[in-house]
């Protein structure tokens, strides 16, 4: 199962600025000309900067200074630098993704297995005793 972001939870890990809606959820990443529904992207380059009026992406990570001259499909997040608030944003994904609890279904296990407490088993594992 991905991971979803609200644009409003991305702001704060990023302490950027939602410009649009803050609902609007996420849970895969995409080049900004590639973007679709669903999808995170971000504007750094001036040279991509026609692409943000195409975009289909939920969610664009922008400098503060970019200021639209068209309409826009995507909620923006204004940053300081959106280069490095994407990395910043890899970087927490990873660590969050990495750090996992629970019990992902399908699991496989053994009647006499035990685990202890703050485990994390991936799907389709198998576990016995």
């Amino acid at each position: 199962m991905p991971m979803v972001f609200t644009a409003g939870q991305i702001a704060g890990i990023l302490e950027g600025e939602v410009h649009g809606n803050p609902e609007i959820a996420v849970h895969k990443l995409a080049k900004i000309e590639e973007g679709e529904k669903g999808s995170l992207t971000f504007l750094a380059n001036p040279k991509y900067t026609s692409h943000i009026y195409k975009t289909k992406a939920s969610i664009t990570i922008v400098n503060k200074d970019f200021i639209p001259d068209q309409d826009l499909q995507t909620t923006l997040i204004k940053v300081d630098d959106a280069y490095k608030s994407f990395s910043k944003l890899l970087e927490y994904y990873n660590q969050v993704k990495n750090n996992k609890i629970g019990i992902e279904e399908p699991v496989f296990k053994s009647e006499t297995a035990s685990f202890g407490n703050e485990l994390y088993l991936g799907a389709f594992s198998y576990h016995g005793k």
